[in-house]
């Protein structure tokens, strides 16, 4: 399941071109001296890890709790019915409750320190701007972290949503040279795309919670096993 977030990310890329593309087109790399270039713009990417990994952590303490009652298989399908629901709802029905609101004021305060640090090219701006990135409400990052809550433990989770991060890395890194490289049909016709691979994750989740017995997909419950090679002594 943590191998998902690394194709989680490479797909959902596709998205993110879309999405966070502009930021990537404005980053004031310098563009005289490709080695430095190169830095800056693994910087960015640096920032953006770190605050997927944070979330991660703090998500994944979420599933730890549920983990602690016993609950980490249910939790693993109900994350994964989550995830269909949210592709397969319309999108303003679910906007009406966006998880984003509460906390608008919050994500005004980012995006203005973002653009703040846009104007800037000191040593930390390209850290500065991936991590302030990392935090803008982002539908394929609401997936990763329903997939890092039912990972259930918080290094488990940072790692779920690090390995997210390093997944959107190549397309996001190609915006930054290329520039904009794809036109507006040809992304949204890579953006259908998206639902497909999150749907089909969901239902890894789904058969990881079923505990069918499949190794690497479906594992047996820990329980289950323990007494079989009980019963076999």
């Amino acid at each position: 399941m943590i191998v998902s977030a690394l194709l989680f990310g490479l797909l959902g890329s596709l998205h993110c071109v879309g999405m966070c593309g502009p930021i990537a087109f404005m980053l004031p790399v310098d563009r005289t001296n490709n080695f430095k270039k190169f830095a800056q713009v693994m910087s960015y990417h640096l920032g953006r890890l770190l605050a997927y990994g944070i979330i991660g952590l703090l998500f994944g303490l979420v599933g730890k709790g549920f983990q602690l009652f016993g609950m980490q298989q249910k939790l693993s399908i109900l994350m994964g019915i989550l995830m269909i629901v949210v592709v397969l709802f319309p999108h303003r029905l679910l906007s009406k409750y966006s998880i984003s609101k509460p906390l608008f004021l919050l994500v005004s305060k980012v995006k203005s320190s973002l653009g703040e640090a846009l104007k800037k090219k000191t040593a930390d701006t390209f850290l500065t701007i991936g991590f302030l990135n990392g935090f803008l409400p982002c539908g394929l990052v609401y997936m990763a972290v329903l997939g890092a809550i039912a990972i259930g433990t918080a290094w488990q989770g940072g790692l779920y949503m690090i390995l997210f991060g390093l997944g959107t890395i190549p397309l996001m890194s190609v915006a930054v040279y290329a520039g904009n490289f794809i036109n507006v049909k040809t992304r949204q016709h890579l953006r259908k795309l998206v639902p497909v691979m999150v749907i089909i994750i969901a239902v890894l989740f789904i058969l990881r919670g079923m505990g069918l017995g499949i190794p690497y997909i479906s594992p047996a419950p820990v329980l289950d096993v323990v007494s079989s090679q009980i019963e076999c002594h």
